[in-house]
């Protein structure tokens, strides 16, 4: 595992869990709004955290960490994601793994033989317009498609959520995505937030009273959508 970061409490990334947090080094996507784009296009430059720090932290803290988030870049570009996870599981510590969905055969894997315990997958906007807002010519989307069609029909807990930010989405684009995702799903629209050190240039947010008038048109396709950010 390549981890450039980590941060060792979290009690809002992972529901119902005291967490950590590790971050993989890089990512098949240029989404321009990124804010985590040192992990992206700079990975080398960044302190490295071997799998040992991890362990060593957890083990020390049994009873007290009992879930680890695993986001990035991308975790899924990651070979050895599989064998970390299982280790993970081994000492009893719960996983949580965010991921853009590009990578749906691993996906399936990692779920189908328990290896993490919650999954949250970004939808980066309607399908439509996949390829302009993750900063990908001629992007392929079925991959994508196919993570989020299985993650709706598995048994494990799993959330959507969208990067909502100018001049990338829409009102209709969000009702277009609740439409995809239908009522039984948890959405949560987030509120994009300006870290000074974006992939791309250009890109705003959207007013706390425009994210609301979002979620209420959605609301009627996705009851249980709901915003973080604002």
């Amino acid at each position: 595992m390549s981890i450039v970061g980590f941060q060792k409490l979290t009690l809002l990334d992972f529901p119902g869990k005291t967490a950590c947090t590790v971050f993989t080094a890089g990512c098949n996507l240029r989404c321009p709004f990124c804010h985590n784009a040192d992990l992206v296009l700079s990975p080398s430059s960044l302190q490295k955290f071997s799998e040992d720090d991890i362990f060593s932290y957890l083990n020390k803290r049994k009873g007290l960490i009992d879930g680890i988030c695993i986001t990035g870049g991308e975790p899924m570009l990651m070979k050895d994601l599989p064998s970390f996870c299982e280790k993970i599981k081994n000492i009893g510590v719960s996983v949580k793994i965010d991921t853009n969905g590009s990578f749906p055969s691993l996906l399936k894997y990692i779920v189908r033989n328990g290896l993490c315990d919650y999954v949250a997958m970004d939808i980066k906007n309607t399908l439509t317009k996949y390829s302009q807002t993750v900063g990908i010519t001629d992007l392929d989307v079925t991959p994508f498609a196919e993570s989020i069609e299985f993650l709706k029909s598995s048994e494990i807990p799993h959330e959507f959520r969208t990067t909502v930010c100018k001049p990338f989405h829409t009102e209709s684009d969000i009702v277009e995505i609740g439409k995809m995702l239908g009522d039984n799903e948890r959405y949560f629209l987030q509120s994009f937030v300006d870290s000074g050190r974006l992939i791309g240039d250009g890109v705003s947010g959207f007013l706390p009273s425009e994210m609301k008038d979002m979620l209420s048109k959605l609301k009627e396709f996705v009851p249980n959508a709901d915003i973080r950010g604002i």
